[in-house]
């Protein structure tokens, strides 16, 4: 579905103008009856597009363009934040794979928000291999009650916890992610 969203664009780049931007939302349905496993792929994919939606249409330059000073958040920070949130909990914990952060050696999950010499090419490579892996896990658990480790906590936790953290992770940012992209071109909402 393609939505044409006029706005008054206030941001430095086109101070005080009428703008109309294309959106193009290609985000899935949640269903509105599904099963709980259902419900909970969809609204995941549902946040996984929202965050490449808010990403949309925005060279390497604007990604990197933070949100407001002393802040160093960036959309393309988000983008490498959540593959690194990908990684960790379908990899990692649900997966039990030994695999490394994809941008810190040391396991130092802030170094992924430092995006100053990312590019687009970079970070949306790594998270859109990432959600792969993660739906490759996910469709092969045997059920939501399947149990991973999650080391920082020292507990266990279900598959089903896990899809419900990631939700919780990406609507959060998200959130974030329509501000970042109010500052770079004034484009609010979906």
């Amino acid at each position: 579905m393609s939505i044409i969203i006029k706005i008054w664009c206030a941001s430095l780049q086109c101070r005080d103008v009428f703008r109309e931007y294309r959106m193009i939302d290609e985000r899935p349905d949640p269903p509105r009856a599904g099963g709980e496993r259902e419900t909970l792929r969809v609204f995941l994919d549902f946040h996984r597009a929202t965050l490449a939606m808010k990403c949309a249409g925005l060279s390497d330059e604007e990604l990197r363009l933070r949100s407001m000073p002393p802040s160093t958040l960036t959309l393309l920070g988000l983008v490498r934040h959540m593959a690194e949130v990908e990684r960790t909990w379908f990899r990692r914990v649900i997966g039990a794979e030994e695999v490394p952060l994809v941008w810190s050696t040391e396991g130092d999950f802030q170094v992924a928000y430092d995006a100053r010499s990312s590019s687009r090419s970079e970070a949306f490579s790594a998270w859109e291999a990432e959600v792969v892996r993660s739906r490759e896990i996910e469709a092969g658990a045997e059920s939501l009650d399947v149990m991973g480790h999650q080391p920082r906590w020292g507990e266990d936790v279900s598959l089903r916890f896990v899809m419900l953290h990631m939700i919780h992770e990406y609507a959060r940012h998200n959130g974030h992610a329509d501000f970042l992209r109010e500052g770079v071109d004034g484009v609010v909402g979906a």
